[in-house]
């Protein structure tokens, strides 16, 4: 890793640290072994110097974390660098803003979320689509719109920094009600189509939807969020790296992805209220 990289990881983490004791930077600074002046100027970033190792081991100590969590070298406070492939089940019984998902974009707030979606992006989609999808899987409806409410919301934030790569032959089989979508109305697709312009013009450059040849390349469903962690999404599950090498992986793959599109996020929303307009 990057001097720079874990010097910024290690500034992010001591802040949180900082936060969630309510000491002062005095309190905070003498409970780590430390002088106020040493802290304030590690929380600054004036330099890429790390502290004295006994320093890192007093922080680790007062607090119950890791060294490998302090440093970056892990998404688990508790545990040691180890890469940690773990499964956790996302049903949204209560509403998308209390489960781990709505969790992970918070916590990757100001960072970049890399997301290949599964089908039509969550938050592109119509209520119609919601109520549709949510019958054929037998998903509560309010869950769906929830999550798709929170997305939008999430985009709007201008803090926000989302790219979303996905095939260009999704929307045009979405667009001839085909796989899937061959019960949902054609007006509705339509509607869809539409809306999905809109807003992807409405939220271009917080929100940016690239879009390659499903022929030339292929991808998997996952999301990336910031150098936290990366969730693979495999139906109701999401198998979630936390280390860091594999979610620097996915990255590079989903930056090939990128590379690879030809339709390119100033392009989307016309070609998106293009297909919508068609008649097939």
């Amino acid at each position: 890793m990057d001097k720079r990289d874990l010097s910024t990881i290690f500034r992010e983490r001591l802040k949180m640290l900082l936060t969630r004791s309510d000491l002062n930077q005095s309190a905070f600074a003498t409970a780590v072994g430390i002088d106020r002046s040493a802290l304030s100027q590690l929380l600054s970033g004036a330099s890429t110097r790390l502290p004295r190792a006994e320093t890192l081991l007093n922080i680790a100590a007062e607090f119950k974390v890791s060294l490998d969590w302090l440093l970056g070298l892990s998404q688990d406070e508790g545990v040691t660098g180890e890469i940690r492939e773990s499964l956790e089940i996302e049903e949204a019984p209560d509403g998308f803003d209390r489960t781990l998902l709505a969790k992970w974009h918070a916590e990757a707030a100001g960072t970049k979320i890399r997301y290949v979606p599964a089908g039509i992006p969550d938050l592109l989609r119509t209520e119609a689509l919601v109520d549709y999808e949510a019958g054929i899987a037998n998903k509560s409806r309010e869950a769906q719109a929830g999550e798709t409410q929170y997305r939008i919301d999430y985009n709007r934030r201008p803090e926000t920094d989302m790219e979303v790569c996905m095939p260009r032959h999704t929307l045009e089989i979405f667009a001839r009600g085909l796989g899937v979508w061959d019960r949902f109305p054609e007006a509705d697709r339509h509607q869809q189509l539409l809306h999905m312009a809109t807003l992807l013009d409405d939220l271009y450059p917080t929100f940016r939807l690239f879009l390659y040849d499903g022929r030339m390349r292929y991808s998997i469903p996952y999301t990336i969020f910031g150098p936290y962690r990366a969730a693979i999404y495999v139906g109701d599950m999401y198998l979630v790296l936390n280390a860091t090498q594999p979610v620097r992986t996915l990255t590079s793959h989903f930056d090939n992805l990128i590379r690879a599109a030809d339709i390119n996020a100033h392009e989307a929303a016309s070609f998106t209220q293009r297909l919508g307009e068609m008649r097939f």
